[in-house]
């Protein structure tokens, strides 16, 4: 990021804090500056995608999206994001080994070639299907965590419908073709947003190239990562009745965007296809983050606190994804209720924040509040409500 653009933000993110602090819900005059002409996204050789910004989750092209598809090996990115999530946890451990079954040495289609038998440490078996696709491996850690295929298969339904993949069902951990086997791309771009923020100490994975086991050393189907240096995921699909798919991130001046494409027809199409659409995203859009986690937004007044102010922000950082030079046009407004009374707890909702590019909402976020304020004392109580009493009145003469 160059100098001029790095004021540039710091400026910007300066004006939205000095509005949130003054003002409530009244909003800030902006000179409106000559806008960027964004083209039409790009039509691609694909039977479904979409494009997200991975921080703000702002979807900037799709089609059919929420069409239901067999995602093939795009499965495995639930299956490694529950490996991720049992690491994190700390029910497993990387070095924890695994003993691999018959069935899980039988399952067909991509392998990392595991032997029955063998004692084959979780570090390497997610490595096994984020890189070379193993549906061994696959089969191996759902076997290891949920004691088979088919109650691992509803533990990822489970952790689906918790994430907001509204229109996917997996019945195995390795995207082999199933009548009710399906997700959409909408979803896997969802999943892909959840993996690379919820456990970014294991996304490392995603952009490796190659993955040597037992003497047999196979590349990662993604070309991008050898294509684009800021390509560092995530995971590809094939199966004749899927065709080719690609989940794709990138990350490219603290921007970064997700890529989903199902339904192309070869490894050379889907890539050319994800690059079109990452293209398109860079070239046209830009993500700022607005406010750090807990920032302090507004102190508002409290009736019959031990406070007279309580600390209100948004629970988690607020990035805004917007086309490029138009970061001029933003403007914030709080709106915050205006008769809070204590007891307040932590958490407690007690607004929100609306941030507009012109007239269109572009996030809107809870307010909560970041401290508790307990009762007051009784005389303290007492005269706030006097006070509340006569400030309802003067508001009523006023209004």
């Amino acid at each position: 990021m160059n100098v001029t653009k790095s004021i540039r933000r710091t400026a910007q993110l300066c004006l939205l804090a000095a509005l949130c602090t003054v003002t409530s819900s009244v909003m800030a005059q902006v000179i409106p500056q000559p806008q960027t002409v964004i083209p039409a996204p790009p039509q691609l050789a694909a039977s479904s995608w979409i494009l997200m910004d991975a921080d703000s989750g702002r979807v900037l092209a799709e089609h059919n999206s929420d069409e239901r598809l067999p995602p093939a090996s795009l499965t495995k990115l639930m299956t490694a994001y529950l490996v991720e999530r049992e690491l994190d946890r700390g029910t497993i451990n990387l070095d924890d080994m695994v003993s691999i079954s018959e069935k899980a040495w039988r399952t067909g289609g991509s392998k990392m070639f595991i032997e029955v038998g063998d004692q084959v440490s979780i570090s390497d078996l997610l490595k096994g299907i984020i890189i070379v696709s193993g549906n061994d491996a696959s089969v191996a850690v759902a076997e290891h965590l949920a004691g088979g295929e088919a109650p691992f298969a509803d533990l990822m339904n489970q952790h689906a419908t918790r994430l907001g993949m509204h229109n996917t069902n997996f019945q195995n951990a390795t995207g082999l073709p199933g009548e009710e086997h399906y997700s959409t791309a909408r979803d896997m771009a969802l999943l892909s947003q959840y993996i690379i923020n919820d456990y970014p100490d294991h996304y490392a994975i995603y952009s490796q190239r190659n993955f040597s086991f037992g003497g047999i050393d196979q590349p990662n189907r993604n070309r991008l990562l050898w294509r684009d240096p800021t390509v560092d995921g995530l995971k590809t699909g094939w199966t004749t009745e899927a065709g080719y798919g690609l989940v794709s991130s990138a990350l490219r001046d603290d921007m970064r965007l997700i890529s989903v494409v199902m339904g192309t027809s070869s490894e050379e199409s889907r890539a050319q296809e994800s690059q079109k659409l990452l293209s398109y995203g860079f070239r046209f859009y830009e993500t700022m983050k607005l406010y750090e986690q807990d920032a302090v937004l507004a102190t508002p007044r409290v009736w019959g606190g031990d406070s007279n102010e309580l600390r209100v922000g948004v629970n988690g950082e607020v990035f805004v994804t917007l086309p490029r030079n138009r970061n001029e046009e933003l403007r914030a407004s709080l709106n915050i209720n205006s008769d809070l009374r204590a007891p307040v707890a932590i958490g407690d909702e007690v607004g929100t924040l609306e941030v507009y590019l012109g007239e269109d909402v572009v996030s809107e976020r809870r307010l909560v509040a970041l401290e508790s304020v307990e009762e007051g004392g009784l005389f303290k109580r007492f005269f706030d409500q006097v006070r509340r009493f006569f400030s309802g009145l003067i508001g009523n003469f006023t209004g």
